[in-house]
């Protein structure tokens, strides 16, 4: 058998895209926690120069600039907020944000459960009437536009209810992105409503909920299987007629197990990228990993600075 070759290069054309979009928008300020490796602060530092954020890094100041000087950073035009530790990098994050000096989380060198739990606490965090969620913003290479999947990383098993903010920020998210009118595609392993499998069930109740303005700006439909959410020709063959089905924005998953296979699927066998941003806080937060390419961390980054700027100029954050 003939050595297994690696995928060829291509472009990013999704992803370009959305790094463009940051030309024409001012840098946000952004606190950065614990960058205390070469890959968080040196994703950082290219998010600076690119021009999409501001950092305030967030972590131990003489460990931060060891990491810098070892990695050859510039890291002198930057805030360094000495802490000693992760856990209080998290707080001050999230302090920062309420005293308006910062506008956008990203994560560095700890735990996402770390930072998240610090974000999520109700008398000093981030929270707000929405379920925070995690989005993932992937460049398929077989799929014409960018694809969205929530929630993979965030809710375990979420309820109903859930659903519906979870559904509502990944709309929210499209529209920011420049999608006036996103379809959004409820997953299930069926078309069909059937008693026997929840999902199916939930999918028609949000469905119904949109109808009743319970979630709005998309256009949703569901229970659909992946291949009618994706493929024209699999709704060709299977007569179903919906303006979602075929050429969904957004899928979203009925538990995390199933959206972090798919995310996963796509990733390491359609050659994907998954860019990703947590919403449902005051503010955006970029989740990246040491595994993310240089443009997989730029759309991250990319993505959650437009978001922020559209927050900024609808509802300006408050301490």
């Amino acid at each position: 058998m003939a050595d297994s070759q690696p995928p060829p290069t291509r472009r990013h054309e999704k992803y370009e895209r959305l790094v463009a979009a940051c030309r024409d928008i001012s840098p946000v300020p952004t606190a950065v926690v614990h960058p205390c490796d070469a890959s968080s602060l040196g994703g950082a530092v290219d998010a600076a120069r690119q021009g999409f954020i501001t950092p305030i890094l967030i972590g131990p100041a003489a460990r931060i600039r060891a990491v810098a000087d070892e990695s050859g950073l510039d890291i002198a035009p930057y805030e360094i907020v000495d802490v000693p530790h992760s856990h209080a990098a998290a707080a001050t994050a999230v302090e920062l944000v309420r005293q308006g000096r910062a506008q956008l989380i990203m994560k560095g060198s700890l735990h996402t459960d770390e930072l998240l739990r610090e974000v999520a606490r109700k008398d000093s965090g981030l929270r707000t009437e929405r379920r925070i969620s995690h989005i993932f913003i992937m460049d398929v290479p077989t799929y014409g536009k960018p694809l969205f999947i929530t929630d993979a990383a965030v809710n375990i098993a979420p309820t109903l209810e859930d659903k519906r903010d979870i559904i509502q920020n990944a709309i929210d998210l499209a529209r920011a992105l420049g999608n006036p009118q996103p379809k959004v595609a409820i997953l299930s392993a069926v078309e069909t409503i059937n008693p026997k499998i929840p999902s199916t069930v939930e999918a028609g109740a949000l469905c119904k909920m949109a109808d009743r303005g319970q979630i709005t700006g998309g256009l949703l439909d569901g229970p659909l299987a992946l291949d009618n959410a994706i493929s024209p020709e699999a709704v060709r063959i299977k007569g179903i007629e919906s303006p979602v089905a075929g050429q969904a924005d957004i899928l979203v998953v009925p538990d995390l197990e199933a959206g972090n296979m798919l995310a996963k699927n796509l990733t390491f066998l359609a050659n994907a990228d998954a860019a990703g941003i947590v919403l449902g806080a005051r503010v955006p937060i970029v989740l990246t990993s040491r595994a993310d390419s240089v443009m997989t961390r730029m759309a991250s980054c990319a993505v959650a600075a437009l978001y922020a700027h559209r927050q900024r100029v609808e509802q300006p954050v408050k301490g």
